[in-house]
């Protein structure tokens, strides 16, 4: 089996990647004229969530960790902002909504879970 880095080998990362798949499916249906608003700022917000988590990951101290752990929290904070913005403006139907706030609070959960853990 080809080299894993440590960050691969965690479900909050596994995670994450299945949200910024989701923000982008979603997104894809949004009006142009999003293209340089919400579109651009929720998928990059999404994809600064699992870049964090696997950047925290390569740090050798638990307070760097934490750290960018603590990045990826506010970037998954904002894109859940975004997210309900969206459904505010009424770019997302109901089922993508609940669908992307399952999935964003799953992800948020497990990071909470990581930096605790390393906090003891």
């Amino acid at each position: 089996m080809p080299y894993q880095y440590s960050f691969e080998k965690l479900d909050v990362w596994q995670d994450s990647r299945t949200m910024v798949r989701k923000i982008f499916q979603v997104t894809e249906r949004y009006p142009e004229s999003q293209k340089f608003c919400l579109i651009n700022q929720m998928q990059r917000a999404a994809i600064s969530v699992s870049s964090n988590i696997a950047e925290g990951a390569s740090r050798s101290s638990s307070k760097e960790q934490i750290r960018f752990y603590e990045i990826a929290f506010g970037s998954i904070t904002e894109l859940y902002c975004q997210v309900i913005l969206s459904n505010d403006l009424g770019f997302t139907d109901e089922k993508d909504f609940i669908e992307l706030k399952v999935t964003i609070q799953r992800v948020s959960n497990k990071l909470n879970s990581l930096s605790k853990s390393l906090r003891h």
